[in-house]
């Protein structure tokens, strides 16, 4: 069956994956290119003015070069950054990750729930909006961490994950006053689904891990409705690497990911 539209999605470095994945399941046949940002990861280090300089240019260029109907920035840092310079930039619909405090507030029976992601992230305006306008009624407890960006990073370049890294990063958020009250955490990093099994196994109190990647894929599946389609490409999914990172074991978690080309954009 022919490719039904092409999306670029783009983020840091592996985080995206679990974006692309939740894509692939609501849209079977669309083509889509994958971009990863090795070479400035990682963002949640990088300031506001940093990200603004870099990401509508970058994402431009790598726009002109797919050609894709539809670019999904896979990257809460970027998107709570630099959403709307991206949109500026280009002439393609840009679908941006939003952390999912909204049904993180509702699910949680205790009002205290926790948001994980990266310093970057946790500490926008745009999340204090989220937050003020969804969870006007919980305790929100923040939690930057960029070791676990790293830490899936890792894991996805076949390296064995110690449970005790992940413990080490959710101790400030568990161990704190209120810590025993949360019993919703939003994944506030794309990277931090790949972990999820690791997450769970690192508390033992009993917690929800909410993430953005299905709410992302519906809404890509809507945009794409009303769309006029460019031309099917012919070939098949592509991973391009902003930088040198393309070990043996890394290509290989892009392929099982679907992208059965992989790309070093020095």
């Amino acid at each position: 069956m022919r490719p039904m539209g092409h999306a670029l999605i783009f983020d840091s470095g592996v985080g995206g994956l679990s974006v692309a994945a939740e894509i692939r399941a609501h849209l079977p046949h669309l083509q889509m290119t994958y971009a990863a940002d090795d070479i400035f990861r990682p963002y949640g280090e990088k300031s506001e003015a940093q990200l603004k300089a870099r990401l509508p240019g970058l994402l431009w260029q790598l726009t002109e070069t797919a050609q894709p109907d539809i670019v999904v920035i896979a990257c809460n840092t970027a998107s709570t950054t630099a959403l709307t310079e991206i949109r500026a930039a280009l002439d393609v619909p840009v679908i941006g990750v939003v952390p999912a405090i909204k049904p993180a507030a509702a699910l949680s029976r205790t009002k205290t729930i926790a948001v994980l992601g990266t310093p970057g992230t946790v500490q926008r305006r745009y999340v204090d909006d989220l937050i003020n306008d969804f969870a006007d009624g919980c305790r929100v407890i923040l939690q930057g961490s960029v070791n676990l960006v790293d830490i899936a990073e890792k894991k996805l370049s076949g390296e064995t994950v110690d449970i005790g890294w992940i413990k080490t990063e959710l101790a400030p958020m568990f161990s704190g006053r209120h810590g025993a009250d949360i019993d919703a955490v939003v994944l506030a990093c794309t990277h931090f689904p790949l972990l999820k099994d690791e997450l769970k196994a690192s508390v033992t109190q009993s917690v929800q891990w909410i993430d953005s990647g299905e709410a992302i894929a519906k809404r890509t599946e809507d945009v794409m409705r009303g769309l006029v389609l460019k031309p099917a490409r012919k070939g098949p999914d592509v991973a391009l690497l902003v930088g040198p990172d393309t070990t043996p074991a890394r290509i290989r978690t892009f392929k099982d990911f679907g992208f059965e080309r992989v790309v070093a954009l020095m």
